[in-house]
């Protein structure tokens, strides 16, 4: 139990890093909405989770499709399971956080967020980690390629996909590069969320093994480190310079790729995970971008989407109890690429359904004055950083040149902070 409460902690404490992460790889203007909305998601998850998702997910099975008991806990004697549980539903929500940085009206993430920790993420779960119909064909995730990252990333796409890119990031058929504000603010929450991992990972044993965890945690350092190393290369042979933003996600595509075979694989099983990661980090980052035309400002649907999908199937190759590698066939490869498809169209169907429905109610997007003059001012009435040279509110909402403004706003860096 020690064990399981110290993996919490852990977990939770990766929300600081999702906050530093989503800021930093944004604007300025933006922090404070974004810090709330990691504060909300932490906050809202285990509540929620408390009154029907634990139920939805752990309870007794109905036809392996979801849970049908212990809503509120009801018979459940393991509470610190439950506490574990709970830290894993509110950072399957937060990486949507990152995604819809920037335009998505606070209220309406707040709703979304209800909608995945309620029954979205939860019927995920009890298909894979409970007595689902994916867990009786042998479908295996030990800590979340798919049930946490793969769903939290094609809930964010979804969401993305109705709200479409903030303003400026395409133009004219060029498309703009809108910098982060503090990429070092960034690193920290790269080296939070790496440090958290262990615990995620580690966590998910849910016993202090002498022999598993050690061999867990390995398999998660050396997967991440080849994350990080592959994508510095391979971005300084495909761009002639090594993109620090891109090396930072490295890291995580790495310990995403790593989470489902993290107890099955080998370390040099581990470190070709993490090598293979980088370079679809790489190039998943670019052709969402600049082929898809898809606005994500943290990259959150290739780290946690790709790099997801990649892990799951890795298991069907790397597994050494059941992977093609090791001389068992392609079953197992072939029942995670069901699982998968499964996810996926589970995913965005449920969660495409709730934005839809919200859309017939209101827009799920800021204005564009809001969006020009950032949505700390006009969410919160108030700014992360005070300015020595920014724009009033009353000129960022002038009906004239409001274009031209975009465009000046989208320059502005922590240069301009103090």
């Amino acid at each position: 139990m020690l064990w399981v409460m110290i993996g919490s902690f852990l977990v939770f404490f990766m929300h600081a890093g999702f906050a530093l992460v989503e800021s930093g790889f944004t604007r300025a203007k933006n922090s404070l909405n974004i810090i709330t909305k990691n504060f909300l998601t932490i906050s809202i998850g285990p509540i929620v989770f408390y009154l029907i998702g634990y139920g939805l997910m752990f309870g007794d099975s109905f036809n392996s499709l979801f849970g049908s008991n212990s809503f509120l806990l009801n018979g459940v004697d393991d509470i610190g399971f439950f506490v574990f549980q709970a830290m894993f539903v509110a950072t399957c929500a937060t990486i949507i956080s990152g995604a819809v940085a920037e335009r998505i009206k606070i209220g309406v993430y707040v709703i979304i967020t209800i909608a995945m920790t309620s029954f979205i993420y939860p019927v995920i779960g009890h298909w894979i980690w409970a007595d689902g119909w994916l867990a009786e064909l042998g479908f295996s995730d030990f800590a979340g390629s798919t049930v946490v990252h793969l769903t939290g990333a094609a809930g964010a796409l979804t969401v993305v996909l109705f709200l479409g890119p903030r303003l400026g990031k395409y133009t004219k058929g060029k498309i703009n590069v809108i910098p982060g504000h503090n990429i070092p603010m960034g690193a920290l929450g790269v080296f939070i969320l790496w440090l958290g991992w262990f615990g995620f990972n580690g966590g998910s044993t849910l016993e202090a093994d002498p022999t598993l965890v050690p061999m867990v945690i390995a398999t998660t350092l050396m997967a991440s480190a080849g994350g990080l190393l592959s994508t510095v290369l391979y971005s300084q042979l495909r761009f002639k310079q090594i993109d620090v933003s891109l090396a930072l996600n490295g890291v995580l595509a790495g310990l995403v790729g790593v989470t489902a075979g993290t107890a099955e694989v080998s370390i040099p099983g581990a470190i070709a995970i993490g090598l293979v990661s980088g370079v679809i980090l790489v190039e998943g980052i670019t052709f969402i971008d600049r082929v898809l035309k898809i606005d994500d400002p943290v990259g959150a649907t290739t780290v946690h989407g790709l790099s997801g999908i990649w892990g799951t199937l890795a298991v069907g190759l790397f597994s050494v109890e059941s992977g093609l590698f090791y001389g068992h066939g392609l079953s197992q490869f072939l029942i995670q690429g069901l699982g998968v498809l499964a996810v996926i169209a589970w995913t965005m169907i449920s969660v495409g359904a709730v934005t839809f429905v919200i859309t017939r109610f209101t827009s799920i997007r800021v204005s564009e004055e809001e969006e020009l003059i950032g949505l700390d001012i006009s969410e919160h009435g108030s700014s992360a950083y005070n300015f020595n040279d920014t724009f009033s509110s009353k000129e960022a909402i002038q009906p004239s040149g409001a274009f031209e403004l975009a465009d000046r706003l989208n320059q502005l860096t922590e240069s301009k902070a103090t």
